[in-house]
């Protein structure tokens, strides 16, 4: 079964969760069918939702069938220790030629190019955030052959992408929506050890919150729970944006549910393709309307969608939709305690390779002071921000010629941009055409930039490229990555595993509160249109900052000169009970996260932290001497240990 329009093909692409639903969508007005097995996918929290190997096999010949692609969700995050179990998995599916794959982990891709299995289609999952023409291009050369666009992508980026490479591209038209930045949130995992990057999300984001700022409370209840995507009314713009495949979402959603979403879809396109000129938009819109689970928005497709983005309706504001269940309730970020020291103790002395001569110390700094405060410390690299979070400033050309001339052996990097669309790349590149002779290196958060930079700078990664295992390093590093951050979502047993695994130098975050999400979507825009309720000031973080609240805890959000908006752990990640325990010789190094601290506090800080690696001994000593300026201290994933993906949900 094949569509086109104008000699362009287009694909109406079905979900299913399970066997009894395939065989009904199978006979609906699809084109292709997306599902996950039993392994290495992000539907691994739900219970029967996947398919056993037998199973992808019967589906595989009943798609063959109909005329119809069986791609399968290969998109979890590896770690090293499922690197072989990920090698016969993709055997498998290489051996029955199934039509393609859909994967999140580059380490998945270094498989299949050291194993040559070509025997299937790679498709780059949403969850890789392919936002940019240059990530793209990357993944064309390492054999991707469709781009799933990340939810926060306008149409415009669509056709322009299309236009400049020969790659078919992938976009969501219905279903569940986030309005965190896709691959970008570890809030569930910092709190319940359970990751939205792999599937395990608990859904923080639709929990009721209190808004405050400058000493007011702004009543919004649910103000970052997103409506569901809706493209029905809008194929047209769809098809002439060069989208290739139309992507609806809800592997775990019920059967007669889906088939009648994915009939009215495809009733809609054959009706376009038809007769363009007659096509109705909205005949067909009042029954999927009806039959809602949430409001429905269009997202980032035409414009960004402000306030209108959030859901008022309640289904789906604290309920899955299958079970009625609460996602979950808010819940305090977790304690350092005893027992998480001593847990993490056992943990990384059971990897002790060798005692380093050399502790290397590096910051993450927001402001010129702050970076002057590093240099007069002597630490060794500081990382200075080109998101600056407000109501700091960039740095000036004078402000960074003064490093220059200060730093002495201390190492100047420029940390780029989270997301970076083609606007942040032409101002980059002039920055650095003008000022890259200053810097040493480049801290760099996306695969474009990597792949764009590799070859004129020292690159490293930092920790939200998501690196899990030794066979993604590797990807990285034939980029031109030469140093990675570790993941601050890996479990105590996972980092210590990945750091004596790995084959180049490790960076680790040992201290500070922790970017847990990050968003396009603008929070401050709340203090804009509601009126303020009552008077109560930030607990922790200055009056003028924005701040989320529940009853466990109190979240800063700053937003930067690009108005992006990052949300920030209430407590304080730190590792210094443990720092006389990290001892992997001279391939790790130390990173604080400074941006949120004042100077006087980024000072302190440092200063114990140059006295426990250089006195190992102390870290206890020093510990109980350091009060924290916020919410207390946390290990986040740390205080957890690694489970096998399996089901845990009924």
């Amino acid at each position: 079964m094949a569509r086109f329009f104008n000699g362009k093909k287009i694909e109406l692409l079905a979900p299913s969760g399970t066997m009894e639903t395939f065989r009904e969508v199978v006979q609906a007005n699809c084109d292709a069918i997306y599902i996950g097995g039993q392994k290495l996918n992000m539907r691994m929290i739900r219970k029967g939702y996947n398919f056993s190997n037998e199973q992808i096999c019967e589906a595989l010949n009943i798609s063959r069938e109909k005329g119809k692609k069986l791609y399968v969700t290969v998109n979890n995050l590896v770690s090293n220790d499922e690197i072989n179990e990920a090698v016969e998995y993709l055997d498998f599916l290489n051996s029955i030629s199934i039509d393609g794959i859909i994967v999140q982990d580059t380490g998945i891709l270094q498989i299949c190019q050291d194993h040559q299995f070509n025997q299937f289609e790679i498709h780059s999952s949403v969850m890789m955030n392919a936002h940019n023409l240059e990530f793209v291009k990357a993944l064309q050369k390492c054999g991707v052959s469709r781009v799933v666009l990340p939810r926060e992508m306008d149409l415009k980026t669509a056709k322009l992408i299309q236009n400049h490479l020969d790659i078919e591209t992938e976009y969501f038209i219905h279903g569940d929506m986030c309005t965190v930045n896709g691959s970008n949130c570890y809030y569930s995992s910092f709190i319940w050890g359970n990751s939205s990057n792999c599937g395990r999300c608990f859904k923080p984001c639709r929990w009721p919150y209190r808004v405050k700022k400058d000493g007011y409370v702004y009543k919004t209840e649910f103000p970052l729970a997103a409506k569901d995507m809706y493209m029905y009314e809008h194929i047209p713009e769809l098809i002439d944006a060069c989208v290739t495949s139309f992507k609806i979402e809800g592997r775990m959603r019920e059967t007669d549910f889906i088939v009648d979403l994915v009939n009215t879809y495809g009733d809609a396109i054959d009706r376009y393709l038809d007769n363009p000129l007659a096509f109705q938009r909205k005949q067909g819109a009042e029954e999927l309307y009806n039959n809602r689970k949430r409001d429905f928005t269009t997202a980032y497709a035409f414009s960004e969608p402000g306030l209108d983005f959030i859901n008022t309706r309640y289904e789906g504001t604290g309920k899955f939709y299958s079970t009625g269940k609460v996602f979950s309730t808010p819940t305090e970020e977790p304690k350092l305690t005893d027992r998480t020291i001593r847990k993490m103790k056992e943990e990384f002395s059971s990897y002790n390779i060798e005692a380093s001569s050399s502790k290397k110390l590096s910051v993450k700094v927001n402001n010129f002071e702050q970076a002057k405060a590093c240099i007069e410390l002597g630490v060794e690299r500081i990382y200075l921000p080109s998101e600056v979070l407000l109501p700091d400033t960039p740095l000036t050309s004078e402000q960074l010629k003064q490093l220059v001339i200060m730093k002495k052996d201390t190492e100047l990097y420029l940390d780029l941009p989270q997301m970076m669309d083609e606007l942040q790349f032409d101002i980059i590149d002039q920055y650095l055409d003008k000022h890259g002779i200053y810097f040493d290196g480049l801290l760099v958060s996306n695969l474009g930039a990597i792949a764009k930079y590799g070859t004129d700078y020292k690159v490293i990664t930092d920790y939200n490229i998501n690196i899990f295992n030794a066979k993604a390093m590797e990807f990285y590093e034939k980029l031109g990555a030469s140093e990675f951050t570790a993941s601050i979502e890996m479990k105590s047993d996972q980092l210590a595993n990945f750091i004596s695994t790995a084959n180049m130098q490790v960076e680790l975050i040992v201290h500070g509160p922790l970017r847990v999400m990050y968003l396009n979507h603008n929070l401050y825009k709340n203090t804009d249109y509601f009126s303020p309720e009552e008077k109560e000031d930030n607990f922790y973080v200055d009056n003028q900052i924005l701040t989320l609240c529940t009853d466990k805890g109190e979240n800063p959000v700053y937003i930067d000169q690009n108005r992006k908006n990052h949300l920030y752990t209430s407590k304080e990640f730190c590792m210094l009970p443990i720092l006389e325990h990290l001892q992997f010789g001279e391939k790790l190094r130390y990173r604080i996260e400074g941006q949120t601290y004042t100077t006087e506090e980024l000072k302190t800080i440092i200063k114990v932290y140059q006295e426990a690696l250089a006195y190992p001994a102390s870290c206890q000593e020093l510990f109980a001497s350091i009060a924290s300026v916020r919410a207390g201290y946390t290990a986040g994933c740390l205080s957890y240990k690694s489970t096998k993906q399996t089901s845990v949900l009924q």
